[in-house]
């Protein structure tokens, strides 16, 4: 732990702002495996560590707690010997460096930091995200507790706070009016409906506003009209000769059920 503990600090400081790379600061206080771990794995392990057992080198899976745990060479897996770890994803030494150089394949400071401080932690595999019950976070601390209002709020604010940015001034009221109907109806609001937003002058005018725009048939389209893509839905073949299908009934159905 503590050969793990001296490099992870190098690391961090060499997690510098460059282009298209986190900055150390970015560095999660807890690594979860999934969300942190597995994309690197997927991307950078899996080609030489992975399932195809035809294409696996060292008799190295890494894409399970099963196979990472399995002894290689008479050795114990150096995914587990932490300091083997924090060497090979930071050598410089070609015959020791993962990913190798010849695969074309790369890790930068960030991911690297976090790898180390996955294996500093326990090295925690966890199943697919999907067979795993859902479990409701505890909302971060943020300096600005006055700033937020919803638990979103909170969740938002940590994040800037992480990066060193402040929220933006509230928007006026058209603004705000402009924003919420273009997200749930894909349109403008008239004129009428922005007059009578700024006419509202008793509490929860915004909520009334949202509530009118969900329960208008523009929601329904727009929402429809996603859905639709995904189903690659059309009111005709769409091919050489056009001809008529009657799917209208169904694109309504979803209209109305939105």
């Amino acid at each position: 732990m503590l050969a793990i503990g001296l490099m992870l600090g190098p690391l961090a400081a060499a997690c510098g702002p460059s282009p298209g790379e986190r900055s150390a600061a970015a560095l999660p206080e807890r690594v979860d495996y999934n969300f942190h771990v597995k994309p690197i794995i997927s991307d950078r392990c899996l080609k030489c560590h992975g399932p195809d057992s035809a294409h696996r080198k060292a008799d190295l899976r890494l894409d399970t707690p099963d196979g990472s745990r399995k002894a290689v060479r008479g050795r114990f897996l150096w995914l587990f010997g932490g300091s083997k770890l924090a060497h090979r994803v930071t050598t410089d030494d070609s015959s020791d460096m993962m990913p190798p150089r010849e695969s074309g394949l790369a890790l930068s400071s960030y991911e690297k930091a976090v790898l180390v401080r996955w294996v500093e932690q326990g090295a925690e595999y966890k199943p697919h995200w999907s067979l795993r019950a859902p479990a409701k976070p505890a909302l971060p601390p943020v300096r600005d507790t006055a700033w937020a209002r919803t638990p979103i709020d909170r969740l938002v604010l940590a994040r800037l706070e992480q990066e060193g940015l402040a929220p933006n001034p509230e928007a006026d009221p058209e603004r705000l009016l402009r924003r919420v109907t273009f997200d749930l109806t894909g349109l403008p609001p008239t004129p009428d409906e922005v007059a009578r937003f700024l006419g509202d002058q008793a509490p929860g005018a915004y909520e009334r506003a949202v509530d009118r725009l969900l329960a208008s048939p523009a929601y329904g389209e727009r929402m429809a009209s996603e859905w639709l893509d995904v189903a690659r839905y059309a009111d005709s073949h769409g091919y050489q000769d056009d001809g008529e299908r009657s799917m209208w009934m169904w694109r309504d159905w979803i209209i109305a059920a939105f």
